[in-house]
């Protein structure tokens, strides 16, 4: 069931892709419609937008680990400087069979965190803070690390980057529109006429609402990549308790991780802004408590199961073995 849920969600992916390609086509057309008056006004936009779109999509596939990875201030590890990262890391690859281990990188923060990134596989990286390394226990540690793992098998971190892209360009073109608007840019030319006016209205409406919506699929598909990346963990693992242990700690945690923008911020564990609130449908992650009692029901364990005694969780982390 899980792997025909892997499938399902990949093929989502690209629908997805044509969706907000698509809504950015739109949002190209009445955007030229508006500033123009006339049909080739909007299709001479739409074809700009086109170009545009299909260019930061392959920036962003062949450079946006790279980006995301400075945007995050990660620095890349060696094995001899963090080798209880690392040997985690290498077992976690075998059980998830892929062929080469991600690169590993560290973010130097004491907020309890952690992202994947990259293209496929063959070009990903695995990021964690400092402090989920000082304040995790081992297995905790390869509740996190299979998670992320986990977004990488199964492609995700690809869907995350491309849509990331596109959403914000969705978003900076409104914008851009809104802010020429408000100048007088936004005027039909050769006279307002009413169905002029008619037509900028409409754009106005849609340079608010495209990009909401937008985010709100982007975010909507985060959510439920979330639950399945939780499962395909403990498939690796064979511990679904280790990865509720690890995110009971990270729910608990009160840091704040400085490097995190909305941007970037689906693509951590738990969502790294959590505490400015918002709305449902805008939310990046599912609730950690319900992800905590699906974890917990498949351990077969009560709650009481999350308190870890003394010398486990809260304390420093063995010496690497």
């Amino acid at each position: 069931v899980m792997y025909e849920q892997i499938a399902r969600n990949r093929r989502a992916s690209w629908l997805l892709m044509g969706i907000i390609v698509a809504l950015f086509a739109l949002v190209g057309y009445v955007f030229g419609l508006a500033w123009t008056g006339a049909q080739a006004g909007g299709l001479g936009l739409l074809g700009v937008f086109g170009v545009v779109a299909i260019a930061w999509s392959l920036i962003g596939y062949y450079t946006g680990d790279r980006m995301v990875l400075a945007v995050s201030r990660a620095h890349r590890v060696t094995h001899a400087e963090e080798s209880r990262l690392y040997n985690v890391v290498e077992e976690m690859t075998i059980a998830a069979g892929l062929a080469q281990p991600p690169a590993v990188y560290v973010v130097e923060d004491e907020a309890l965190n952690a992202f994947a990134t990259g293209r496929d596989p063959q070009h990903s990286a695995i990021a964690v803070t400092r402090g989920l390394l000082q304040r995790l226990d081992r297995e905790q540690l390869q509740g996190v690390v299979a998670h992320e793992m986990s977004h990488i098998r199964n492609y995700d971190i690809r869907f995350a980057t491309l849509v990331g892209i596109l959403v914000g360009i969705i978003a900076l073109v409104a914008d851009f529109f809104l802010r020429s608007t408000f100048f007088g840019m936004g005027r039909r030319r050769g006279g307002d006429s009413g169905g002029g006016g008619v037509m900028i209205l409409v754009a106005l409406l849609l340079a608010i609402v495209a990009p909401l919506a937008a985010a709100a699929v982007q975010f909507a598909i985060s959510r439920r990549r979330e639950y399945l990346a939780d499962a395909s963990g403990v498939e690796l693992t064979r511990n679904p308790l280790g990865l509720a242990r690890a995110l009971h700690e990270i729910a608990g945690d009160t840091g704040r991780l400085e490097s995190a923008n909305r941007a970037t911020a689906h693509l951590y564990i738990a969502n790294p802004l959590r505490r400015r609130h918002t709305g449902a449908l805008f939310a990046t992650h599912p609730p950690v408590e319900e992800r905590i009692a699906v974890l917990l029901k498949m351990a077969h364990v009560e709650p009481a199961a999350l308190v870890v005694p003394p010398g486990g969780a809260a304390s420093p982390p063995p010496a690497a073995t």
